[in-house]
């Protein structure tokens, strides 16, 4: 809210669109992610491919095979880490699919 400068009428106008514009969801994500650094925002832009998700899919597998036969604990941690960016990557590709 502002100071207090403006008359009273101009004031209620500005506080209803400074509460329409809080309540935009898209608008507000815009903004935190001007706040991001440029290197950070390129990595959030960008969408995984699905081969590549295929292929962490596989990998993860393959780690979990591992893992459970050998028993690892480094094998098991690297099964959830890269487990962890395959439902991210799938999570997204499918968000991009499934867009209007």
């Amino acid at each position: 809210m502002s100071a207090g400068r403006l008359p009273e009428r101009e004031q209620r106008i500005l506080d209803e669109m400074e509460s329409v514009l809080r309540r935009d969801r898209q608008l507000t994500l815009r903004l935190w992610l001007l706040r991001l650094g440029p290197r950070t925002r390129r990595a959030l832009a960008n969408r995984p491919h699905p081969l590549t998700v295929a292929l962490f899919a596989a990998l993860s597998g393959t780690l979990l095979f591992i893992g459970l036969t050998t028993s690892s604990a480094g094998m098991v941690w690297a099964f959830a880490g890269l487990w962890s960016l395959t439902l991210i990557g799938f999570v997204r590709l499918l968000c991009r699919w499934t867009e209007p």
